[in-house]
């Protein structure tokens, strides 16, 4: 344990230097479906209430009982490292083995899955506040991949409404977050410098806005009534696959084939970026691991290989095309490349999921890595998306970054005014 400890160290000092923001890692290819939950049924960010419960679940589909190890991290707002020592914001210790796995039954992939609950028997609970980090290591101490989660305090209420844009030129592509904070038990000093805020489209954290600040105050509340600075894209409802009975065709798939492991070939898309907004119910990009056919889907949902297809005839230039959504954490990889097929004159992707429900939809990848919604799905003001504000707060002499409130929304809800 001393040597790990040592090790470990070490490689925090390089790779966490105190002034560099920490990045999560990707996965290696081996690892897969990673459900990072709170308190909900689907896989999304973890943002949970002081003293609530998470839990993380992962294969590793090479199915040899590999041992695994944990380690949690506090951040501050800007996602460098907090000031706070181990002990001051867990109770109990990290760095240990998950315990807890179990080895696939009468699935044609092989795969060992694992599971990590907190607080547990070693982590017995988080004390504090903020954002934080879920290291994975295997057994060399290697970094294998990491997520990240926040803890929240309810100490201000947090009132989220959604409109439409008041620019002419976005106003049917646009949807515009305002929110109002209220601390009447709690005295926020200099809020401007002291209060920062964090406002999500979805979950997704990778493009979320960070760089607002209270405009005005009236009485104990503090007002962000934004118009451009808050602005999401509307984009367009989530395209989805339901493979929970592999043997037949379902929701988004024409054909089946069975080879070495099932295969599922969806149905092809195209652009819907000039087409007419339609309402189709989703789960905002997220996902949930199922199979109606067994008792236990973590051990007995097979891994099918899904085949994707977009027609699209635009120039891309030195662009890409790829499938996106949090079934990876939302995340560009080699895996959600969609390549030209220049025998059906289509881009096709060929990716392994576990059997379940998914959102995904196709996004162009600029060189610069940016993310671009538009060419392919559209904006439309009418989208449904989830909205979340958490609220951070740095009294003065503290040495991190409290989470003090949570705010939530749904753009169905959205208004003119």
């Amino acid at each position: 344990m001393l040597n790990r400890f040592i090790c470990t160290l070490f490689l925090f000092c390089i790779f966490f230097p105190a002034n560099a923001q920490v990045k999560e890692r990707i996965e290696p290819q081996n690892i897969r479906t990673i459900e990072f939950k709170g308190l909900s049924a689907q896989s999304e960010l973890p943002i949970i209430n002081l003293g609530d419960r998470l839990s993380l679940s992962f294969d590793d589909i090479i199915g040899d009982e590999e041992d695994y190890y944990y380690q949690i991290t506090h951040y501050n707002f800007d996602w460098t490292p907090s000031d706070l020592s181990k002990s001051e914001y867990l109770d109990g210790f990290d760095d240990v083995r998950i315990e807890t796995y179990e080895n696939s039954y009468n699935t044609l992939q092989i795969y060992s899955h694992y599971y990590l609950n907190i607080p547990n028997r070693e982590t017995r609970s988080i004390r504090k506040s903020g954002n934080y980090l879920l290291s994975i290591f295997n057994d060399d101490n290697d970094l294998v991949f990491s997520r990240k989660f926040m803890v929240v305090e309810n100490l201000v209420s947090t009132v989220v409404k959604i409109k439409r844009a008041r620019d002419i030129s976005y106003i049917h592509e646009k949807q515009v977050v305002q929110f109002e904070i209220d601390s009447q038990d709690l005295l926020l000093i200099n809020p401007k410098q002291n209060v920062k805020t964090l406002v999500l489209q979805n979950s997704n954290l990778k493009e979320a806005i960070t760089n607002l600040k209270p405009q005005y105050t009236i009485g104990s509340k503090l007002i962000y009534k934004y118009d451009k600075e808050a602005a999401f894209w509307g984009g367009n409802e989530f395209l989805a696959f339901d493979n929970k009975d592999v043997r037949s065709a379902s929701n988004g798939i024409r054909k089946i084939e069975v080879n070495d492991i099932y295969e599922n070939f969806l149905y092809t898309n195209i652009s819907r970026k000039d087409r007419p907004y339609t309402y189709n119910p989703d789960i905002n990009g997220n996902f949930v691991v199922r199979n109606i056919d067994v008792k236990n889907s973590d051990i007995e949902a097979e891994y099918v290989k899904m085949h994707f297809n977009l027609m699209y005839y635009e120039d891309l230039g030195d662009k890409e095309l790829h499938i996106y959504g949090n079934f990876n954490n939302w995340t560009i990889d080699g895996t959600t490349y969609m390549e030209y097929d220049q025998r059906s004159d289509s881009y096709k992707n060929t990716r392994l999921f576990k059997q379940g429900f998914y959102n995904y939809k196709y996004v162009v990848v600029n060189r610069d890595g940016s993310i671009d919604d538009e060419t392919i799905s559209g904006n439309f003001w009418q989208t449904e998306n989830d909205y979340t504000v958490l609220v951070y707060y740095r009294d003065i002499g503290a040495r991190f970054d409290r989470i003090i409130g949570l705010g939530t929304s749904n753009s169905t809800n959205i208004t003119n005014y």
